[in-house]
């Protein structure tokens, strides 16, 4: 999936054999953050979040793309940071990309943005202002950004005992930044899993999102490309992975405004994953 290893501790995305890729809330002890209630009393609270049932032994499920039935498809972004990244975002490099964000209101694209809980404490206001932004949600792609398997395309590893607990700090750091409602959805670092994992995060009680589309944005310098990969690759219900980590993504805002007006002229629909897992998992 999501072969690049020249930074893999700055993405979020698996390499296939074939496919160049790289992987771009308050709650109370293990409990994933549900929505707020509303302020009035006459309000109903908002449902939770579709989930999906857990995986065989009880293991935290996996979705790696919707329904095949509607034209429907799901961009997704990863904000990649690290743990340990902390001077190079003093030194000036960028793990942010405000022009992407900015193009995708532009679009009125509806997306889910994976984000990392380094990634909001470095940018605040931006995960602010997308969790408070309705077209966006944000969910949980781990506090460290090191792997939940050994072997992860050179990745730091989080050791065992320490896994529900990264999951849970990025929520922590969320809420810090006042991202309102992140959703109960969490994508392991560099697409990394096994049963150790899924066994380690039930108790957390979210539903693990993969892909079934690689942009190759990862490192990439040509746009026309990504674009190319994406639109070649899209079916309906898939879910695509890119990135908005402007220094290791430098051409994912292109691609994406190629991407965007040639896949609704092919008559689809933007939606989060949200929507995809609802209608995975029978809910309207």
């Amino acid at each position: 999936m999501m072969t690049l290893v020249r930074r893999t501790t700055a993405l979020c995305a698996v390499a296939a054999a074939s496919v160049a890729l790289a992987a771009c809330g308050n709650t109370d002890a293990g409990k994933v953050p549900r929505p707020a209630p509303s302020a009035g009393p006459s309000k109903a609270a908002p449902s939770r979040p579709p989930t999906l049932a857990p995986g065989p032994s009880g293991l935290t499920p996996v979705f790696e793309h919707g329904p095949r039935a509607a034209r429907i498809v799901a961009l997704t972004f990863d904000a990649d940071m690290t743990a340990d990244e902390g001077p190079r975002a003093a030194a000036g490099e960028r793990f942010d990309n405000p022009q992407l964000i900015a193009t995708l209101r532009r679009l009125k694209v509806p997306a889910t943005v994976f984000m990392t809980g380094r990634w909001a404490e470095e940018y605040p206001d931006e995960a602010r202002s997308l969790g408070l932004d309705p077209q966006f949600e944000i969910a949980n792609h781990s506090y460290s950004h090191y792997a939940y398997t050994d072997d992860c395309y050179g990745l730091p590893t989080v050791p065992r005992e320490r896994m529900r607990s990264d999951l849970e700090r990025a929520y922590t750091a969320f809420d810090k930044a006042g991202v309102p409602n992140p959703m109960p959805y969490f994508r392991f670092p560099g697409g990394c899993y096994d049963k150790t994992a899924l066994g380690e995060l039930t108790p957390a009680g979210v539903t693990a999102v993969q892909w079934d589309v690689v942009s190759g944005d990862a490192f990439a310098t040509d746009a026309d490309a990504v674009a190319r990969q994406v639109l070649d690759g899209v079916r309906p219900g898939s879910v695509v992975v890119m990135h908005c980590t402007r220094s290791a993504a430098p051409v994912t805002e292109r691609a994406v405004r190629t991407v965007v007006p040639e896949l609704r002229e092919r008559g689809y629909r933007f939606v989060k994953v949200s929507e995809l897992i609802g209608a995975a998992a029978g809910r309207r």
